[in-house]
């Protein structure tokens, strides 16, 4: 196939190999925004089969954050080494990579290796998105970039709405062992990536050409400086990230919310960013260089897209944990409780850019954050016997979807109104980037502080044993213990659901900022 936008090609033939290449980035994209999500759905299953007991999940935590945090540092740093060396073999190396953290986490029989490979699996993921982006300013002019840019954009989004019921799905194939080595329940998630890897490498192979340069730019024989990768940038943004998740989470939430060098940790971590942010702003080459742009009002819109990605995390987590605890649901099912959610969060993410267009994305966006409050408020006074709550539940999580929902798009769309045309695929990535930073410092905070709430208000419970007293008695102490649990559970659910609540609020007030219509 002749490469995209060679001279001999006739412009018909462009577009319609053009179209191909959008078709096999997308895929790529939602590959990585699936597996981004898939493991909420199977959480308690995975702790549970790498031993860890559902009285400590918050060993679990780094399950999802070691994901998180390889997507989050890996998304800028990759996708400038995809203009040193290619997008192709970049995007080659990503799904290489993204299958063998796929393996590792398949085959894992313990904490180490699950996160391992799912770390893997997040610093694969998170190149593929920036990568896609960049290919996509390369092959099409300015002014049918943005269309190109948004389809991308939905890539990402659909895979945060069907992931968990994806892995829903996929957790349902029978248990099945060959030579040892587990191929169905909740590890066909992780082992259909292999071929699906591979089917991707290959349409990308006869799709993406082998070196692009920018869409009506002229060819050029240096370009060292358009090379250079800002390796400094990169390593002080994944370090901060990763001391603060370090910092937050706490292996014996026994005593405190923090572990002892949590405040250490984090201070340091803190530093890090500052560090981060100083280098980016006397460094020549930046990792999101976006010095064309009104600071206020990019700043607030990453601000919005920050911390409605930490309330999105929360919801997917412990909305599919409610379900498996409280309601003592399967995978699947739960799943199909959080679709409530997720249908809700789709809806309006349609419905927030055609009222965008009319209102401007500041109304929308701060209503939006302002409706997603009201649900997390609501959403923290369930009862405690959640079956009997009726509708209740359903109106509670659709109008937190709803609001989160309307929230995508205004972000989107004043974050390219704020910067120049050549900038768009970069502020566009920095709108993900700011919802995965919300999404990794979110999870890692509230779940911290609702891991302390459960281990405070169970401290004093005794299970009970069956030795020493009559069956009855047992099952009577049982019972009582099973409640105390369960009422356990839901406080700490419910307080999490209102910190929600408050970060929602705190997003309705940034988006105050954001750019006028």
């Amino acid at each position: 196939m002749s490469p995209v936008g060679s001279p001999g090609v006739r412009a018909p033939s462009v577009k319609r190999a053009r179209r191909v290449v959008l078709g096999a980035g997308g895929a790529v994209v939602l590959l990585a925004a699936l597996d981004a999500y898939v493991v909420v759905t199977v959480l308690i299953d995975v702790a549970e089969d790498v031993g860890i007991p559902l009285n400590h999940l918050e060993r679990a935590t780094p399950i999802v954050t070691g994901f998180l945090l390889g997507y989050v540092a890996a998304m800028p740093l990759l996708g400038q080494l995809s203009d040193r060396y290619g997008r192709r073999p970049l995007i080659h190396a990503c799904l290489a990579a993204f299958a063998l953290g796929s393996v590792l986490t398949a085959l894992a029989s313990g904490e180490v290796m699950v996160v391992a490979g799912r770390t893997v699996q997040g610093v694969a993921g998170g190149a593929l998105l920036p990568i896609t982006m960049a290919l996509i300013g390369d092959l099409w002019e300015e002014r049918e970039r943005p269309v190109a840019l948004g389809a991308v954009g939905a890539a990402q989004e659909l895979g945060s709405a069907l992931g968990p019921l994806y892995g829903g799905l996929l957790a349902g194939v029978p248990s099945a062992v060959v030579a040892g080595v587990e191929l169905g329940e909740w590890h066909a998630i992780f082992w259909i990536n292999v071929p699906l890897a591979a089917l991707a490498a290959v349409a990308v192979h006869f799709t993406v050409p082998p070196r692009t340069k920018p869409a009506g730019a002229a060819v050029t024989t240096g370009g060292a400086a358009a090379n250079r990768v800002d390796v400094v940038g990169g390593v002080l943004l994944a370090l901060a990230l990763a001391l603060l998740v370090i910092g937050l989470y706490n292996p014996d939430p026994a005593t405190a919310v923090l572990p002892p060098w949590g405040p250490s940790v984090i201070a340091t971590g803190l530093l890090a960013a500052a560090a981060f942010v100083w280098w980016e702003i006397r460094s020549p080459v930046r990792l999101l260089d976006l010095t064309t742009t009104r600071k206020r009002p990019l700043l607030a819109t990453l601000g919005v897209s920050f911390l409605a990605g930490a309330a999105l995390l929360v919801t997917m987590v412990f909305v599919q944990i409610t379900a498996q605890t409280l309601l003592g649901k399967e995978a699947l099912d739960a799943s199909l409780v959080l679709a409530r959610f997720l249908a809700a969060l789709t809806v309006a993410a349609l419905l927030g850019g055609l009222l965008a267009r009319r209102l401007g994305e500041r109304v929308v966006a701060v209503a939006g954050m302002a409706l997603a409050a009201v649900g997390y408020w609501l959403m923290s006074r369930w009862p405690l016997d959640l079956a009997e709550s009726g509708w209740v539940m359903d109106r509670d999580l659709v109008l937190a979807g709803l609001g989160l929902g309307l929230v995508i798009a205004p972000v989107s769309s004043a974050v390219l109104r704020v910067s120049a045309a050549v900038q768009h695929g970069v502020a566009s990535a920095a709108v993900v980037v700011a919802r995965m930073m919300g999404m990794l410092i979110g999870i890692a905070a509230v779940s911290a502080w609702g891991f302390y709430r459960f281990q405070s208000l169970t401290a004093e419970l005794d299970t009970p044993l069956p030795f020493g007293v009559d069956q009855a008695t047992y099952q009577r102490q049982l019972a009582d213990y099973t409640a105390q649990v369960q009422a356990a559970l839901h406080t700490e659910y419910t307080e999490m659901f209102l910190v929600t609540a408050f970060i929602c609020v705190l997003g309705a007030m940034v988006a105050v900022l954001m750019p006028r219509r």
